[in-house]
């Protein structure tokens, strides 16, 4: 799993978790909530109590209750002058950190100096039922509050005690033990939590014409434009060409929205009366409720809408009666997917209309077992500390563990589940440091990211490594810890999945009516934003930052380093062709004889016989594919700190990844890297401009920009066309091929007349100032 050149701390490692109890049959495990180790808790749901007895003066009382068990301490929030409370509760403490024999439910009473005592219920540990999922949830009791000697006094409490695992259905919204330091606000900060990104819409506004325009100034023609606007959303038509009072675009404005539809489409006209200043001539709202919907490319009605327009009379808006209008074709894509990550490793490609899904192929199941070795975040009260969660994402369905309070061994051992649609998808996991807790920053620091591309695992073979968790600083490259997950992929329909493959990756109206790389890039910025702040939104919030991270918001920001990468990457995926070319040259030059003699008896005999050229290469093809199955990949790719250019990059092109844009470094140091920029891109205008000089060489063998030149090539077709007319094919061929494969004997080493008569050629870079 280790790739040559790499350092060994950011390899992938295999792991052998005791997942499913340790129950393991084969590939497949004999428990459902198969892929996380077993943790066992003692659940403790205070659900209510009734006739508490009112312990201060006025006989009022402020109950609240406290769960204890051995050191661990857990408590309800109290209520004001209530003797019925309803707390609905659950608190669980994890087996393996319980030393106490004797769980204590203690009802107190707040009071300003010092709580006080109503009454409390003891259990004996041994003597508490066991519950395992799909078992019925275990129905509350009351029990009768007693005193510091055991004897009954005044109040009950209704409660329900049990032994379970984190498959159980409290687990998510429980208070756990090792978040004891935790208080009762910021329970809501660290629980788990699955969220749905929201549905998005893509909104095609075909802005057609306009009539009866009233413009301000009315000696000089008008220059108007349309102006849309969505929410934060704001696109403008071109200035129209017809410049009267009846302008036409006939230009679409798309927008990205999601449902629930919230705010209206607002249109204003605008005419350019001067630079920089504009004057509204009229305006008007369509609620998106009403708008129609489109699954393809059928067209769809048009409608006028009237033009508001207001005056200032005696400082109070008044409207004009004679309203203008506006020619409007304005309705919701269906049709398309509305890209809310990179293209490269998006998570769904399904269309936003669900008339439109094909069935599920498959399911995804991933256990987030545990991360190690996780370095300090923060600080708290003088040590450093980390208090870590993991946030996973794949198509609409984002989950978020609980939160392991001060550890840097968090252990989570939570399950999920996703339909899959499509295997050529990417999964991303992330972990984080909980800012947002006591002692926290206000902000969730990234620890490292995971991504695991679905088509590269095999069908139900389960995956078990641990990940590095590498990040970027300013510094440079950092592994954060190490982060164990369980990975299965389950195929559902195996003709459905290897149909897939010869559907296209987008929904197909993104090839009848596409939409412009400028246009997708605009669009996909607004949906993450729309993304974020509804996932910000939620209880507990997925902070905007997470989102964003996980997204990969910054992705198309210029790199030195990336682009370093991608440069090497083209080299790679070339490097086979070179290595094709230095093959045949030495065939050619007869660097070993018996190859070169062997490759001539293979030439002649495919000349004789063309029609075995075909199955000759698929024959080959399927040889080397059969041949390359022994070294198969067995493990999941991961984050490449050698493909990625991250181990050896310059401090100062680091620096320059991090700046913020617009830049805040100094003028000293960005003209100092614009010369660098212009450095590189003289250098990838040289490179154009030489591919620019070969294509015009071509394009001049037939124009007569050289005569010459042009005489000589005219002439060679005439008499090669006349040769090729009289001679077999073959026979053209076999001298060919005899002639490309001579002896060195008979070679030269000065260039080819063809290749003389090529370069000899006029280009236009003549002509360049």
């Amino acid at each position: 799993m280790q790739k040559p050149g790499q350092n060994i701390d950011f390899a992938l490692k295999e792991t052998s978790p005791k997942i499913g109890a340790g129950a393991v049959t084969g590939d497949k495990l004999s428990c459902t909530y198969d892929l996380v180790e077993q943790m066992h808790y003692l659940y403790v749901q205070v659900v209510k109590a009734k006739e508490l007895p009112g312990k201060d003066v006025t006989g009022s009382c402020n109950p609240y209750v406290e769960v204890k068990l051995g050191n661990y301490k857990g408590m309800t929030k109290h209520f004001e002058k209530k003797s019925n409370p309803e707390w609905k509760q659950v608190f669980a403490f994890s087996k393996e950190r319980i030393q106490a024999s004797i769980l204590e439910v203690v009802v107190k009473d707040k009071d300003v100096m010092m709580d006080d005592f109503i009454g409390r219920i003891m259990f004996d540990l041994n003597e508490i039922p066991k519950r395992v999922p799909p078992d019925s949830p275990l129905a509350p009791q009351w029990y009768r509050l007693e005193d510091r000697h055991g004897r009954k006094v005044k109040g009950e409490l209704m409660l329900a005690v049990w032994m379970g695992t984190q498959a159980d259905e409290a687990f998510c919204d429980a208070w756990h033990s090792d978040a004891a330091t935790v208080g009762p606000e910021g329970v809501a900060n660290i629980r788990s939590k699955v969220y749905l990104s929201p549905k998005l819409w893509y909104v095609r506004v075909n802005v057609i014409e306009a009539q009866d325009l009233i413009p301000y100034d009315k000696t000089k023609f008008p220059e108007v434009y349309v102006k849309a606007m969505i929410g934060n959303q704001t696109l403008r038509t071109r200035i129209s060409q017809s410049k009267t009072l009846n302008p036409m675009w006939n230009e679409d404005l798309m927008f990205v929205v999601s449902e629930p539809f919230e705010e209206p489409l607002i249109l204003a006209v605008e005419d350019r009366v001067a630079p920089n200043k504009d004057e509204t001539l009229g305006k008007c709202a369509v609620p998106l409720q009403h708008v129609q919907r489109r699954l393809d490319n059928r067209p769809l009605n048009s409608r006028w809408f009237n033009l508001e327009k207001h005056i200032m009379v005696d400082g109070e808006k008044k409207e004009i009666k004679f309203a203008s209008r506006i020619h409007l074709r304005i309705f919701l894509e269906g049709g398309y997917h509305v890209l809310d990550e990179s293209t490269h490793y998006s998570s769904d490609l399904r269309p936003t209309a669900k008339q439109l899904w094909k069935p599920s192929i498959g399911l995804l199941e991933v256990g987030i077992i545990s991360a190690h070795g996780l370095m300090p975040m923060k600080s708290k009260e003088g040590k450093g500390t980390t208090d870590a969660y993991c946030v996973a994402k794949y198509g609409q369905k984002w989950i978020r563990t609980r939160t392991i309070v001060d550890s840097f061994a968090p252990k989570w051992n939570e399950q999920y589940t996703w339909e899959v649609f499509d295997t050529c998808t990417v999964i991303t996991f992330g972990a984080f440091d909980n800012g947002h807790i006591p002692g926290g920053s206000g902000k969730d620091m990234r620890i490292g990211k995971v991504r695991i591309r679905l088509s590269t695992l095999e069908a139900d073979r389960i995956y078990t490594h641990s990940y590095p968790l590498l990040v970027f600083h300013p510094s440079g490259i950092k592994k954060t810890g190490e982060i164990q997950l369980a990975v299965r992929f389950t195929c559902l329909s195996v003709i459905n999945m290897l149909h897939m493959y010869s559907q296209p990756l987008l929904p197909k109206m993104h090839y009848i009516h596409p939409l412009s790389v400028l246009q997708l890039d605009s669009l996909r910025h607004q949906a993450m934003n729309i993304v974020s702040a509804r996932l910000n939104r939620a209880e507990p919030p997925l902070r905007k930052e997470v989102v964003e991270y996980m997204l990969d918001v910054d992705s198309h920001m210029w790199s030195m380093r990336r682009s370093k990468a991608n440069f090497f990457r083209i080299m790679n995926v070339l490097s086979g062709l070179v290595a094709v070319g230095k093959w045949f040259e030495q065939i050619c030059h007869w660097r070993n004889p018996i190859t070169t003699i062997l490759i001539h008896v293979l030439f002649i005999i495919l000349v004789l016989y063309p029609e075995l050229i075909l199955p000759t290469v698929f024959l080959y093809l399927f040889l080397i594919g059969v041949w390359n199955f022994r070294w198969r990949p067995r493990h999941p790719p991961h984050m490449d700190t050698r493909l990625s250019h991250a181990d050896a990059v310059h401090p100062d092109e680091l620096d320059e990844e991090f700046d913020t844009f617009p830049t805040s470094r100094s003028p000293e140091i960005v003209r100092m890297r614009y010369d660098r920029l212009r450095s590189i891109g003289g250098r990838v205008q040289t490179v154009v401009g030489d591919l620019a000089t070969q294509g015009e060489r071509f394009s001049s063998l037939l124009s007569w920009r050289d005569p010459r030149a042009t005489t000589l090539f005219v002439f060679f077709c005439l008499i090669a066309a006349v040769v090729l007319y009289v001679t077999p094919f073959q026979v053209v061929a076999l001298l060919s091929g005899i002639y490309v494969l001579r002896h060195p004997r008979f070679r030269y080493r000065l260039p080819s007349v063809p290749l003389n008569l090529f370069r000899r050629l006029p280009a236009r870079s003549d002509c360049l100032l």
